[in-house]
């Protein structure tokens, strides 16, 4: 099992799972999630993160393979699973007629919470969540950076212990993912929450993530914490913008004879190209690049990115992955 597995909070071990028509959405799956850690899954549309999700909520059952959620397994007491845990779909779960303060007591109330111990409650979401001010106004009214901060607010009013979120951010300018994501590491920091979130935003895994695990064709083909999967990669990327698609194909093949480069793939009109040291092998890139013809409207060296660890451990970008989902 990787590492943390020992204090894991949830845990995937071989999961399988496949749709109609033979689409394999898992194809054994498998990671461990520790206390208190922000957990991303990292992958494009298509990836079996979704699928990954619903299993551990109860909401689909796989072919094979196992999962536990806090110690619990969600095939086998799936009532004591949803106890335990607090989940956000892709999709709105605020009823858009109620108030916001509405949303949350009607939640608190459906777990059995009643009283003053439920107002308590739902005063502090409310204030941690930044919807005081809108408390009273129908959630049909709500911004969508709102609306997704209710959406969380509502699944935490019985205090689970583990929160699943799908996609969050979707569908969020950059203020309204900034500001959620502000919400959510608070969570993990000051009420100790294990989040399991999901997605296909390669910087918000960077940036604010405890650790992650790359997802794709329905597998993990990677985990750790970002800085420990970019290091795996020593050396830099070269990017070269060129003209069109099908010059970048020429330059792609073309750099496959550079003794400097250890990898090269296009993704459109834009190559990558893998080398030891970026500023020393410029010169050989760009001759390489001379010698096919091709011109170059712009280059670039960085170091290794997550793009860079995805096409590493995957063959291919995470833009093309995107373009050509699985599932």
């Amino acid at each position: 099992m990787t590492a943390g597995a020992a204090a894991a909070v949830v845990e995937a071990r071989g999961l399988t799972k496949t749709y109609k028509g033979d689409v394999r959405a898992l194809d054994g799956l498998s990671f461990s999630v520790a206390a208190g850690s922000i957990f991303a899954l990292l992958g494009p549309n298509g990836a079996g993160k979704t699928t990954t999700v619903r299993i551990m909520t109860t909401l689909a059952r796989p072919d094979a393979g196992s999962a536990t959620v806090a110690g619990i397994d969600p095939i086998r007491q799936p009532g004591l699973v949803r106890s335990v845990i607090g989940s956000v779909s892709q999709h709105t779960g605020a009823v858009p007629q109620l108030t916001g303060q509405e949303n949350l007591i009607m939640q608190g109330s459906l777990h059995g919470i009643r009283g003053r111990q439920l107002r308590l409650r739902v005063a502090d979401l409310l204030e941690r969540f930044g919807l005081t001010e809108a408390a009273k106004r129908q959630a049909h009214t709500y911004s969508g950076g709102m609306r997704r901060r209710l959406d969380i607010a509502t699944v935490l009013v019985h205090r689970p212990t583990v929160l699943f979120l799908d996609e969050p951010t979707t569908g969020l300018d950059p203020e309204g993912r900034a500001d959620l994501w502000a919400v959510l590491t608070g969570l993990a920091a000051q009420a100790g929450t294990t989040i399991l979130v999901t997605t296909h935003y390669l910087e918000e895994a960077d940036q604010y993530a405890s650790r992650i695990a790359i997802v794709d064709r329905g597998r993990v083909v990677v985990e750790g914490t970002s800085d420990e999967l970019k290091a795996e990669l020593q050396g830099d990327s070269v990017l070269l913008e060129v003209p069109d698609a099908s010059r970048a194909a020429q330059v792609t093949s073309a750099l496959t004879g550079v003794p400097q480069v250890r990898q090269a793939s296009a993704d459109g009109s834009v190559v990558r190209a893998r080398v030891t040291d970026g500023p020393r092998t410029l010169p050989s890139v760009l001759a390489g690049v001379e010698a096919a013809g091709v011109p170059v409207l712009s280059v670039s060296v960085a170091q290794p990115s997550l793009d860079d660890v995805y096409l590493h451990h995957a063959g291919r970008s995470f833009g093309q992955a995107e373009r050509i989902p699985v599932s």
